[in-house]
């Protein structure tokens, strides 16, 4: 059988990554040709993406693929974090970088629109999108307040990867699993919502057109091209929002799954066929994204591995360099259940010191703050899983559907600590793997897009096929009850703070 090549940029908060794939025999391999920092770069108050010099890291990582590791991909396509967003004006040149959904100027932007121009009720009814400060609707409305001049020189509203796709082809589009992340879609009407592109100033002439996974949107430029030795290079929309490529290459089969998408954030939920927008959903703040053949990721954003992220940048400014191996190491020896933390507490989102907010969240709950390493380590995998079991019995209520087991992939999927204690308190198997689950989806959704797989169910059990999970049954279920409870009490604090 031939083999077929494909290229995936699999853009995250910390790093990128160009992800070389090879298909045969309803196999996929996966090598990665070249890895760079990302990062939030900050500029006096705020916070931006780079991302021109993320489209040089582009063209290197695909020089690297052909030059290198003499292999010419038949396409290549992009998968980046959510909401983030650009502005082209009418010469087709962007203006100015992009802001980052961290910046500090949308966390007013958010409960200003809601007693300013619509309730959250309203907004969720119309886009079934959580209300998070983040999202793209609420950061134009911040651009709108600070009265922004890039907003008087805009014709074309960009999102990260319709920046790189246009970049390299020349092609306007926006992909669906993407548009849905802004806010700004309406998944009853399946297109942009003209009342809340109204509302922050924009109407429909600014978006692109919607294109579904799986959709070739172009090739690359021939100047491009020659500049880095390929030769005519499909560029292909997959699920742009890495949630959606990553469940994509969720091993499952059935529909009495969950998955936890486990990265800088972890995305956590189910794989439905219809948008659930009711009064429950709404009041735990579901989020209903798109996905792969018009399906629907059902799911919460949870803080996700952000916290350890940023607490190891803490010990590394203070000189103590040590690796996530090391890290796991420490959190084994640590006392259980010594103290416990909300990780969607707000004081978590971004600030200057991780380990210093943690302290200040456990004085703030009367609790005794962690004495070392390994304490911070256990506390924060523990509050992750305590969140992940709330979330299971969320989901379970809203949707009334049952769930036998949860798929984690993506990076935590290597963190057997994080693995078995969401087992120990859901009590549910846990299945891991695979860690590069969101490259592969993005290759999988090249491979369908050119022909070569069918369905979703054919690049399932290519991932099936491909890689190597580990199973994690629960243990100790009887301690992990009561500490649930207490956890449930911390978050109750937490909510009050």
């Amino acid at each position: 059988m031939t083999t077929r090549y494909f290229l995936a940029f699999d853009f995250g908060a910390e790093s990128g990554r160009a992800v070389l794939g090879s298909l045969e025999n309803h196999k996929i391999t996966l090598d990665e040709v070249h890895r760079f920092p990302t990062g939030m770069l900050k500029i006096d108050n705020h916070f931006y993406w780079n991302v021109y010099r993320f489209y040089e890291e582009v063209l290197k990582s695909i020089s690297f693929c052909v030059n290198t590791h003499h292999v010419q991909p038949e396409s290549l396509a992009f998968d980046t974090w959510g909401v983030d967003f650009g502005f082209m004006a009418e010469d087709k040149t962007l203006i100015r970088i992009p802001y980052a959904y961290r910046d500090p100027q949308t966390a007013e932007a958010m409960p200003d629109y809601f007693e300013n121009v619509m309730s959250p009720r309203e907004i969720y009814a119309k886009t079934g999108i959580s209300l998070q400060a983040f999202n793209s609707l609420f950061h134009l409305h911040a651009l709108r307040r600070n009265r922004d001049r890039s907003l008087h020189t805009a014709n074309r509203l960009l999102f990260i990867p319709d920046i790189f796709n246009y970049l390299l082809s020349g092609v306007l589009t926006t992909e669906f699993s993407f548009a849905t992340t802004s806010q700004l879609f309406n998944p009853v009407t399946m297109d942009w919502d003209e009342s809340l592109l109204s509302s922050v100033g924009l109407d429909k002439s600014f978006m692109n057109n919607i294109v579904q996974p799986a959709t070739v949107i172009g090739v690359l430029k021939p100047a491009i091209a020659e500049s880095v030795g390929a030769e005519s290079v499909k560029i292909t929309a997959v699920c742009s929002h890495d949630t959606g490529s990553a469940i994509v290459a969720v091993p499952a089969d059935g529909d009495d799954w969950a998955y936890i998408s486990s990265g800088t954030w972890s995305l956590m939920g189910m794989e439905l066929n219809e948008a659930v927008i009711n009064d429950l959903s709404f009041k735990y703040n579901f989020t209903n994204e798109g996905g792969a053949e018009h399906k629907i990721c059902f799911l919460k954003n949870i803080m996700g591995l952000w916290l350890l992220q940023q607490c190891r940048n803490s010990w590394v400014k203070h000189n103590t360099v040590i690796n996530y191996e090391e890290l796991i190491s420490l959190a084994s020896t640590a006392p259980q259940f010594k103290s416990f933390i909300d990780p969607d507490y707000m004081g978590f989102y971004n600030p200057v010191d991780m380990t210093l907010a943690i302290d200040e969240f456990c004085v703030k709950t009367h609790q005794d703050p962690p004495q070392n390493i390994g304490e911070y380590v256990r506390l924060i995998l523990e509050g992750l899983a305590f969140k992940y079991r709330l979330t299971l019995d969320q989901l379970r209520e809203v949707t009334g559907k049952p769930i036998n087991r949860i798929h984690i992939i993506g990076g935590g999927a290597q963190n057997k600590f994080l693995c078995q204690f969401t087992a120990n308190v859901t009590g549910l198997t846990v299945i891991a793997g695979p860690s590069e689950g969101t490259a592969a989806g993005n290759l999988l959704l090249q491979a369908k897009a050119l022909g070569y797989l069918e369905d979703l169910a054919e690049i399932r059990q290519v991932v099936r096929n491909s890689f190597n999970f580990v199973e994690y049954q629960p243990q100790d279920t009887q301690k992990w009850e009561p500490a649930y409870k207490k956890f449930l009490a911390v978050s109750e604090k937490a909510g009050k703070l």
